[in-house]
């Protein structure tokens, strides 16, 4: 008898054991098929949290969330009041777990000025979070060239807003600060100025972005060379970047395309193909659960696509015609790409998906920068009535 009931316990532990192992992978009880079926799991999560979540429209429940459905094709929606909506069609498969990471953005973003100076141009120090700022109202304890430093907080012990050199005491009289070209070195510690006056005639300067310019050093002979010297440096330092990247996509990306840039955590990549032909595929059989979205590995001479080493996927984005590679940038979470849209500023998933329109007010031209705490900044001018010139402010959007 206590061996028939040793055999009975081992049997049961062992069966409760495997119910587990099955209930983990996904396995759930049918009540119509009145069988143990495999399910997958779709984890939901969002920014910000507890927003609502629907399938095919149904609800089914908050953010952030597991749910365990049974395989098939599922819309989902994810919505919030006072927020934009994401929307997706995803196929969830038995046994694995598909994670969807929706940023949501507020319908009706805040505005909050940063500068009030009157400014006649903005640079983007590229992909940084430093702008340089030109401002001409004819005040000249005020007019000059100006840093500002978005990444700089409130509390800070130094202002975010930093001069670099008044306009009076450039030598080049009758400035035109909007006709001014700007270059910057690789490491963005300095950069060359070349300005142009009403006449016509320029002249250039290297300029410290981190120091003092009360001694001008003028660079008009040399600037070519030392161009062409940052531009050699500048082109290493992106090979070592994409030497991270599988070593066919290296050999391609060397010969045929154009890159833009790279997201923040480096493992994606936004460029523009120069030719036409067939990205190489890397990871075959693709990864489990990876991104469902089509991808795109037949390459249009001039369209826009981003890679992603971690998944071997290729996404063709939608065909922006920029005036400036600035019109686009990655969002801090290297998972968006935000781009100037027609008078407007969007946002879209960098698989081309979720599209949305995160700032539509006012502001001046196409110029904008992310920070790194996932806002924006415009350039704007609210009263043109009783302000000539616009100024630098912060949409916030998370």
């Amino acid at each position: 008898m206590k061996l028939v009931l040793k055999i009975f316990a081992i049997i049961a532990f062992l069966a409760i054991i495997v119910l587990v192992i099955a209930y983990g992978r996904g396995y759930r009880w049918n009540l119509k098929k009145n069988s143990l079926t495999s399910t997958g799991i779709l984890s939901v999560n969002s920014a910000p949290n507890a927003a609502k979540i629907y399938l095919d429209g149904q609800f089914k429940g908050a953010t952030d969330i597991n749910l365990a459905l049974s395989p098939g094709s599922y819309l989902v929606e994810i919505k919030k009041d006072g927020y934009t909506s994401w929307t997706k069609t995803i196929k969830i498969r038995g046994e694995l777990v598909y994670t969807i990471d929706a940023q949501l953005f507020p319908l009706n973003p805040s505005l909050s000025p940063l500068t009030n100076l009157g400014i006649v141009k903005t640079l983007p120090v590229d992909q940084t979070e430093r702008i340089i700022i030109f401002s001409d109202n004819g005040d000249p304890v005020k007019d000059g060239v100006y840093l500002f430093e978005a990444g700089k907080r409130p509390l800070s012990l130094l202002p975010p807003l930093k001069l670099l050199i008044f306009k009076k005491d450039l030598p080049l009289s009758d400035l035109v600060f909007k006709k001014t070209d700007v270059y910057f070195s690789p490491d963005y510690k300095e950069a060359i100025f070349d300005f142009q006056n009403a006449q016509g005639d320029r002249q250039a300067y290297l300029l410290s972005l981190d120091g003092d310019n009360k001694n001008l050093f003028e660079v008009s002979s040399s600037k070519i060379t030392l161009l062409t010297a940052w531009e050699e440096e500048r082109n290493k330092e992106v090979q070592k970047i994409l030497e991270t990247f599988p070593k066919e996509i290296v050999k391609v990306a060397s010969d045929s395309f154009n890159i833009i840039s790279f997201s923040p955590d480096k493992t994606k990549l936004l460029y523009q193909s120069n030719h036409n032909l067939k990205l190489p595929v890397i990871i075959d059989p693709p990864l489990i659960a990876a991104n469902q979205t089509k991808e795109e590995r037949n390459l249009t001479k001039n369209n826009y696509f981003v890679y992603d080493k971690k998944e071997d996927k290729n996404f063709l984005i939608e065909n922006w015609k920029w005036e400036t590679e600035n019109y686009v940038q990655w969002y801090p979470d290297s998972r968006h790409l935000v781009f100037f849209d027609n008078k407007k500023i969007s946002v879209v998933d960098y698989d081309n998906t979720n599209k949305q329109t995160i700032y539509s007010g006012p502001f001046e031209g196409s110029f904008f920068i992310n920070t790194s705490d996932g806002k924006i900044i415009t350039l704007s001018n609210l009263n043109p009535e009783t302000n000539k010139l616009p100024d630098l402010y912060l949409v916030g959007i998370r």
